[in-house]
């Protein structure tokens, strides 16, 4: 399907940087929406209701919302507003204004929590678990919109595993190395990086792959109410994405373990399948972990460099 209107919220994020140059080059005679004066606030319920009924999109790809554990447990009042009430609000809009319209909303693997101690891939089948705040805001705004589209929302709901590149603050663990060994790099802090956990395996991807999962969702036809994994369906250690960037590095840099880095609650593997989404969008990830790890590093020396 070639929609003539895609709507994305939280078009001006680190995703949304990446998805809409995406979703142009797949979808070239649609009109993008999400940036200038349609950017909303999610949480203004009168102007999400407004904005939807002007727009009337045929695809609403939901991105909007607080992404990083920290941040979200810091404010949890401003969590549970903008990333359940906001996804809320998006969905009874275009139920209201836009039937037709379907919305793809991007939840987060971060919802399977505890079931990840089975230490195996987990399938869309695997009890959410959450076991952060982030977590519980994203799986409790899956329930509610899952209650929607038994009313009639044409929900696709993604799970993607952790996913980085260009433009990612240093809340996450890939670009707050890559800052550090840039920074180190310039002169700018001492020849040693901070460090939490590095003993956590986890489903790393690159944020291209994940907004080709997201455009094929968009071009193609689904079961309704699906629930697609976006995973590599491999696990890597923490330490050795931070190997592979020190690798990069152009000097010689120690690292030290920072206990304010250091989560309370750590899975020691957690690992995706997402052989639905492999046979329902012919997808499967095409960079390498190298690979990006070395775009984020480059994004990191131009900023610091400037």
């Amino acid at each position: 399907m070639t929609p003539a209107r895609i709507f994305v919220t939280g078009a001006e994020g680190f995703v949304g940087g990446h998805l809409l140059p995406a979703l142009g080059a797949a979808f070239p005679g649609a009109e993008l929406l999400g940036l200038g004066e349609s950017r909303w606030d999610v949480t203004d319920r009168a102007a999400v209701f407004a904005g939807m009924a002007r727009l009337r999109p045929e695809v609403c790809v939901h991105l909007a919302g607080i992404a990083a554990i920290g941040a979200a447990g810091a404010d949890p009042a401003r969590a549970w507003e903008v990333n359940l009430h906001g996804a809320i609000n998006v969905a009874e809009a275009i139920m209201e204004h836009a039937p037709d319209c379907r919305m793809l909303f991007v939840s987060s693997a971060e919802c399977y929590g505890g079931s990840f101690r089975a230490g195996v891939a987990l399938d869309e089948t695997a009890v959410l678990a959450p076991m952060n705040l982030y977590a519980a805001t994203k799986a409790a705004a899956e329930m509610a919109l899952a209650a929607l589209a038994a009313r009639g929302l044409r929900l696709v709901r993604l799970r993607p595993f952790n996913h980085t590149g260009p433009g990612q603050t240093e809340a996450f663990v890939v670009p707050a190395f890559a800052g550090q060994i840039a920074r180190i790099e310039a002169g700018l802090q001492a020849p040693e990086i901070a460090v939490g956990a590095l003993t956590p395996e986890r489903d790393f991807l690159d944020v291209r792959d994940v907004c080709a999962a997201y455009a094929a969702c968009v071009a193609r036809a689904l079961p309704e109410g699906v629930v697609l994994n976006i995973a590599s369906g491999e696990a890597v250690p923490v330490g050795e994405v931070l190997d592979r960037l020190l690798r990069l590095a152009a000097c010689k840099i120690n690292v030290v373990v920072d206990p304010a880095r250091l989560r309370p609650v750590e899975i020691p593997r957690a690992v995706g399948d997402a052989g639905l989404a492999a046979r329902l969008l012919d997808w499967r990830p095409r960079f390498t972990l190298d690979e990006t790890l070395r775009s984020v590093l480059d994004y990191a020396r131009g900023v610091v460099t400037g």
